[in-house]
């Protein structure tokens, strides 16, 4: 069931086109922290193709079904990356990133993806998840704080991302 406080107000949600927009700016940044986790194993352009396309959705430059087209290829991208002999974890999350990110355009609780799977790929890197989540939670607007933070932490043990604490 999705999270209500996520629904755009051009589906009967509260959630104002402005503030649907930053959180797909806000996605791209965090699925862009780990892009290089996915660079480093795969030569695979797909998902570094849906940070773009999710800042071209949020700049009006795109429409939400050429989004949803790129989200499908980036997690193509991960798929293709989990089937390699030796799977790279941390390139397969950081791809799925990508995916969430550019997926905010259909729906705004994707962004929360974004941000749970670069934990998730930095987790499995071996590095902290700490910087990239205090970083990244502390670029997001008062009013949109904690309903992020808080569907975060709701989604993070589903993933296998340690317990948060903020």
């Amino acid at each position: 069931m999705r999270d209500r406080r996520f629904v755009a107000a051009h589906r009967g949600g509260p959630l104002s086109p402005a503030n649907h927009q930053l959180l797909a700016r806000w996605a791209a940044d965090c699925a862009e922290a780990v892009l290089p986790l996915f660079t480093a194993a795969c030569n695979d352009n797909r998902p570094q193709h849906a940070i773009d396309v999710a800042r071209a959705w949020a700049n009006g430059e795109v429409k939400t079904g050429i989004a949803m087209r790129a989200s499908l290829a980036a997690h193509a991208a991960a798929r293709a990356a989990a089937a390699q002999p030796q799977p790279n974890g941390a390139a397969i999350a950081a791809a799925r990133a990508c995916g969430q990110a550019v997926a905010t355009a259909h729906a705004a609780d994707h962004s929360m993806g974004a941000l749970l799977y670069g934990l998730k790929a930095l987790q499995a890197a071996g590095q902290p998840v700490d910087v990239l989540w205090r970083n990244q939670l502390a670029q997001l607007p008062l009013e949109l704080y904690e309903q992020v933070e808080s569907g975060i932490q709701l989604r993070a043990k589903s993933l296998g991302v340690k317990r948060l604490v903020d």
